[in-house]
Formats: structure tokens, C-alpha cells, sequence
């Protein structure tokens, strides 16, 4: 086997920052409320002087201006499922260690190829979504986990190169129970080499069975004992926002950012989503509702964008919102559409799919629809909006504009196709007895014709072709 330990050690903080479109000094603070310390700062607070461990008061009297949050242990743990909803796009088997995850890749490797190549796309991913990560691979999780802490980038493939790379860890390092780190120095043992030769027997009597456990999960000698993540059958994430927001247009950046969330996610766990609820908590204690719908299962970032932004732009705020909401109930799977090896479309064309959910957002969902076909040949009757699960498909050509009522045909035509025997409708007293075909007028474009059947009578319009 073989696992990969993605380690987040800045969690908290890269879930506030990415919240945010400006770099002004910003710290996280934990503790008692009358002896707060920096428990994470950002770039611009460091370069001010302020650093971790430092109390609130005291960088209070160095920097007059800097944001203060608290440290949110519920937050770092909802960043944390969230991620590992991401990673299970890589792997079946993902779990959760403290401020890391871990999955199981040997399986992997036939679809993403080896190592060098996951590893590339999973720090794509992850740094894409703005969170900084170390990363390892070794044939066990929690050897993983450990040479994470020790270096960016170490990946062993066996047990042996995963003993050599594991003996000059320094104790603190090792992931091993804290009061065994705390006194094996004092035995001069400072390094995870002299401790793993050490006689087990000995360590035993002195550290319990608690140490000899680690040590095996370490090694590989013990099952893991990992409880494996599976991915949530809904969503519901929720942004506090970082201020009051009055203007509907303040709030497409955090949109944004839950949208390619979203889109991450679903990809994770190969869905995708076509109905979705935004809820805009406004400081009056009420919540304005922004129902989203597609036309099918979508997760395409851009698309699930526009669809949102669209709907939100034609709300009305009636007080200033507090934090967005996101609620989706159904995750149904998701097909993806085919694609033309050779698409002529120009480079930043919008997809078909981003045009018509743009449509339907700006125009309304009646607007944009597409047609299903019943049991009913007559195409009076044969033509309506399609439900989500229609998956009939008509096999003959049919007009994408049927006319509310057939017109006489003027001027001349080139007979494309046809003709078309259609005689039906006997059940009902609306019999109809044609011949249709596919023609072309002088203008190139084509229509559906028909006369009546065995019968001399003029030619009649009765749609036109896309």
C-alpha cells in the first residue's frame, strides 16, 4: 500500500483568507478572554512584528490598526471535511488526522498515474482553493503524516526506505504520545532510530502499551485503526461575512468563492447538483431566499457561478446581510456532455451549458426550456417541455421551431428529405392523414412541409429548422 498525507498547518488562517479580497494585518487569537495570544497571523502582520504566541495586549501597543478574530476550532474542522471531500476525488479510502488527511493511492495510480503526477494535481487542487499544504507519501498513513511534518515533498515506497527515512526524526516530530516525547530525552534519546531499536520489552514497563501501538502504526507492524471519510449526501456551508454588506454586487466575491467550493466538491464525489438555496442572513434576523435550478446536473464552476449570480442580481435587500448561506439537498450524479475532438469555437466562447444557465438567470427560468417528446406522433401534441428525467429521443429530425398552426408555403423549394407518412389520431376524432418532408427555400434555410395525403392540394409550412 501506499498513502499520501496532505498536512495543513496553517488551517484556520487560510479559511478566513480566502474570505478576504485585501491583505490588511490579521490575526486569530485563543485564550482566556482577559489573556488572549496569536494563535496565526498573515503576511502583513508578521511583517508588522507581530508573531505567534504573542499576547493581545502587547501587539496592540506595537500596531494600532489590525483585524482580530477568534480562533475557531468548529470552523478548522468544517475546512477540514471540506477538504477531504476534495482528496476522495483521489482515492475511496481518506481519513482525517489532526490538521492533515491522508488517502490511500496505490489503487489510484492506474487513473491518475504515478506519484510525481498525483501529487502535482492534488497541489493544484488544494492550492487553487487557496489553502497551503505539505505533502508526503509513504506505505504507511502515519509515516506519511510524520515525514509531512519533516519536509515538503518526501515520498518512500517501501518498508525498508521508510525506516531510514524515519530514523533521524527528531522526537517532537514523531507524532508519538506526549509524555513519552517529554521524558525520552532525558534517557538520551532524542532521535526515532535509537527509539525503534530500543528493547520493546523495556519501553513497555515505562511508557506502557500506548508507546508500542505508535511506534507499530508508525512502522507498518500495526493496522492503522483509521476511520474512513465518506462524503456527505448534502451541503450546507455557511460564510460569515467579514463586514455588512449593503450592495448585492459586494457580494460576488465570497459568491464566487463558494461556487468553485462547490464545484470542488462535487467533483470530489463525481456528482453534481441542479437545485441549490442561497440564504442571505440580514442583520434585521431575517433571510432572503435565492432558490437556483438548472436544466440538468451541473458542477462546472463558471456555470454554477452565473447560474447563482444571475438570481442574486435581481434581489432587493431590504437590510444589510450578515453571512451567505449555501443549502443543497440532492447531489444527483453527473454525465458529462461529449465533446467535438475538433471544436472550432473561438477560445473564449461561453459553453452551452454556461449560455443557456446565463439565459435562464437573466431572462427567468421560463424562459430557456428544452422540448421532450410523448407517445402522441401528432406534432401538435408531440412537443412540450421536458421533465429532468426524460431521456427518450426522437428519431427523426423534428423542427426546433413547430408553429403554433401550419401556414401556406410561398415560393419556391428543394425537397431535402421526405417524404414522411404520418397517419394517426383516429382515437381522438383529430385524425391526420399527411405526407411531410424536409425542404430548403431560396435562402438556404429549412423547413418541415407537408400536403395531405394521396391527395393534389397546396404545400403547408409547419416549422423551421435550427
Amino acid at each position: 500500500m501506499l498513502w499520501a498525507c496532505l498536512l495543513l498547518p496553517q488551517l484556520a488562517l487560510d479559511g478566513v483568507l480566502r474570505r478576504r479580497a485585501d491583505d490588511s494585518p490579521l490575526v486569530l487569537v485563543d485564550g482566556p478572554a482577559n489573556a488572549r495570544s496569536i494563535v496565526a497571523a498573515n503576511a502583513s502582520a508578521r511583517a508588522a512584528g507581530l508573531y505567534l504566541g504573542q499576547r493581545l495586549t502587547a501587539a496592540q501597543a506595537l500596531l494600532a490598526q489590525f483585524e482580530v478574530m477568534s480562533y475557531d476550532p468548529a470552523e478548522v474542522e468544517r475546512w477540514q471535511q471540506f477538504l477531504a471531500g476534495v482528496a476522495y476525488r483521489y482515492s475511496s479510502q481518506v481519513a482525517l488526522l489532526p490538521h492533515a488527511i491522508v488517502l490511500e493511492i496505490s489503487k489510484s495510480q492506474s487513473l491518475f498515474g504515478a506519484w510525481g503526477k498525483m501529487a502535482a494535481s492534488l497541489r493544484q487542487d488544494f492550492a487553487e482553493l487557496g489553502f497551503r499544504h505539505r505533502m508526503a507519501a509513504a506505505p504507511t498513513p502515519y509515516g506519511a503524516y510524520v515525514l509531512a511534518g519533516v519536509g515538503d515533498g518526501l515520498a518512500v515506497f517501501t518498508q525498508d526506505a521508510l525506516r531510514r527515512a524515519l530514523d533521524d526524526v527528531p522526537l517532537p516530530q514523531s507524532r508519538l504520545p506526549a509524555h513519552a516525547v517529554d521524558a525520552l530525552p532525558r534517557m538520551g534519546v532524542r532521535r526515532l532510530g535509537p527509539l525503534l531499536r530500543m528493547p520493546r520489552d523495556g519501553l513497555q514497563r515505562r511508557f506502557g502499551a500506548e508507546l508500542l501501538q505508535a511506534m507499530d502504526r508508525l512502522t507498518g507492524e500495526h493496522p492503522a485503526g483509521l476511520d474512513l471519510y465518506l462524503p456527505p449526501d448534502a451541503v450546507d456551508w455557511r460564510i460569515e461575512l467579514s463586514h455588512e454588506v449593503e450592495n448585492i454586487a459586494a457580494l460576488v466575491f465570497p459568491l464566487k468563492r463558494m461556487m468553485s467550493d462547490l464545484a470542488a466538491y462535487l467533483a470530489g464525489r463525481d456528482g453534481g447538483v441542479q437545485r441549490f438555496l442561497l440564504r442571505l442572513e440580514q442583520r434585521d434576523g431575517t433571510a432572503t431566499e435565492v432558490p437556483v435550478g438548472m436544466l440538468a446536473p451541473e458542477r462546472g464552476a463558471e456555470v454554477l457561478f452565473e447560474a447563482a449570480r444571475g438570481r442574486l442580481e435581481r434581489v432587493q435587500l431590504s437590510a444589510p446581510v450578515l453571512a451567505l448561506r449555501l443549502v443543497a439537498d440532492d447531489l444527483p450524479g453527473f454525465v458529462p456532455a461529449g465533446r467535438d475532438l475538433f471544436d472550432e469555437r473561438p477560445a473564449n466562447a461561453l459553453s452551452f451549458e454556461q449560455l443557456r444557465e446565463r439565459l435562464r438567470a437573466r431572462l427567468g427560468d421560463a424562459a430557456v426550456y428544452r422540448l421532450g417528446t410523448t407517445i402522441d406522433p401528432r406534432p401538435e401534441h408531440s412537443q412540450r417541455i421536458a421533465t429532468q428525467n426524460d431521456s427518450f429521443i426522437e428519431p427523426r429530425p423534428r423542427p426546433t421551431w413547430l408553429l403554433q398552426r401550419p401556414l401556406p408555403w410561398r415560393g419556391p423549394m428543394h425537397v431535402l428529405a421526405g417524404p414522411e407518412r404520418m397517419e394517426t389520431g383516429w382515437w381522438d376524432g383529430d385524425t391526420v392523414r399527411r405526407d411531410y418532408y424536409v425542404v430548403e427555400n431560396a435562402q438556404g434555410q429549412r423547413a418541415w412541409v407537408f400536403c395531405a395525403a394521396g391527395e393534389q392540394c397546396g404545400w403547408m409550412l409547419h416549422g423551421w429548422f435550427a
